[in-house]
């Protein structure tokens, strides 16, 4: 899919901050997991099992990977195998109940997002624009992740009207 720039100005900020409390109340909707549990239990469900690999697809740090990994093997979510062609790589699983929590975990959040979204004047516009959306998150990624470019950190680009980026911490 090619990538239509969107000048800043054109994105509304209730979009920002819609996407922001959706976030939250999927945040609350998880329960036991926090979203960066959730994100890598999904990723291995989906076929990820090198934590390297996760860390770049959901831009997450080394640090925060290995111990996201270890709090969810801690509590028998996750396991850590050896991989055979690489002895510092290890392969990771699902437990039968890391795959119990993440679906009772996933139902949640789709009941509460089902919720939210019935609020909205075209529920099923909104839930498709959603799902375009995940496509484009992970193209995003996939290609700051190729570029070498941390997700979370600004392009060189200038901002419209010549301003440099700023990163607001």
């Amino acid at each position: 899919m090619a990538e239509v720039p969107v000048e800043t100005a054109e994105v509304p900020v209730g979009a920002v901050r819609g996407l922001v409390g959706a976030a939250r109340v999927l945040e609350r909707a998880s329960g036991e997991l926090s979203l960066a549990q959730y994100r890598v239990l999904a990723a291995v469900a989906a076929g990820d099992e090198r934590a390297s690999r996760i860390a770049a697809r959901l831009a997450l740090g080394r640090p925060t990977i290995s111990a996201t990994v270890e709090s969810l093997r801690l509590r028998g979510l996750l396991t850590r195998d050896p991989v055979d062609e690489d002895q510092r790589a290890a392969a990771l699983r699902l437990t039968d109940d890391g795959r119990a929590t993440l679906g009772a975990v996933e139902r949640s959040m789709r009941d509460r997002l089902g919720q939210l979204v019935a609020r909205a004047d075209a529920p099923a516009a909104v839930l498709n624009a959603l799902s375009l959306l995940d496509g484009a998150v992970d193209g995003y990624l996939a290609d700051r992740a190729a570029s070498g470019r941390p997700a979370g950190k600004p392009s060189s680009t200038p901002e419209p009207g010549g301003r440099e980026p700023v990163e607001r911490r």
